[in-house]
């Protein structure tokens, strides 16, 4: 049940997949060339990219995109919690990275940060490289990431990054159908004028929970 990359379709833009099964039939909206190195922040994500972006499937189906929510809690002189998300808009421009650019740097120098990420998949290699420098360099840094799938989990390299990051202190935990509901709450858009909607499960979400959550206690133990 690794997840595989297949070729990107309108979800490319974080548009759903309207060959999907069970998605439902949608409105083809229509696509926009973006530009390389992009990255997207703010406070909500549209509903749309939700619903397909961290949906926990077997096959990413047009998934090349990253999105991360954090939360990024202060200790010190000025206690303070951030939160936000970023979405990267390229394949050579990972949300990860531009969390440790952007995000990291405006929060107060020496003091302890509790960071907690809800991200669409596991990082990349490069990415978990990343992690683990600033988790080596930053001391006050701790670090827990909520993954609602994880990418290419049966490469040798990609286990090996996973448990790489474990050792140099970060948390990894796969994202359960709470953390589903908490995403959908505090991080997605609801719209204007109208009741905020609940949270809907999707098939399955509970039995592809379990079944990542086995695989990478395998892999990290």
């Amino acid at each position: 049940m690794a997840e595989k990359q297949e070729e990107p379709s309108n979800a490319q833009n974080g548009e759903p997949d309207n060959t999907e099964e069970g998605e439902g039939k949608k409105k083809k909206v229509k696509r926009e060339d973006l530009p390389p190195f992009e990255i997207v922040t703010g406070e909500r994500l549209p509903a749309i990219f939700f619903n397909f972006q961290f949906r926990n499937v077997e096959y990413s189906s047009g998934r090349n995109k990253t999105f991360l929510c954090y939360v990024v809690e202060t200790q010190g002189k000025e206690p303070a919690t951030s939160r936000g998300y970023l979405e990267d808009e390229h394949a050579a421009a990972h949300a990860e990275m531009a969390f440790f650019n952007s995000i990291l740097p405006t929060c107060q120098a020496g003091a302890r940060h509790d960071v907690t990420w809800y991200v669409s998949s596991s990082p990349c290699v490069t990415c978990a490289q990343r992690i683990c420098e600033a988790l080596r360099k930053n001391k006050g840094l701790r670090l827990t990431i909520m993954v609602g799938r994880l990418f290419m989990w049966e490469e040798p390299e990609m286990q090996a990054a996973l448990r790489s990051m474990k050792e140099a202190g970060c948390k990894l935990r796969i994202m359960k159908p709470q953390d589903f509901e908490y995403v959908w709450k505090n991080f997605v858009e609801q719209e204007e004028g109208e009741e905020a909607k609940s949270f809907v499960p999707w098939e399955d979400i509970q039995e592809n929970f379990q079944y990542y959550e086995e695989k990478l206690a395998e892999i990290l133990h």
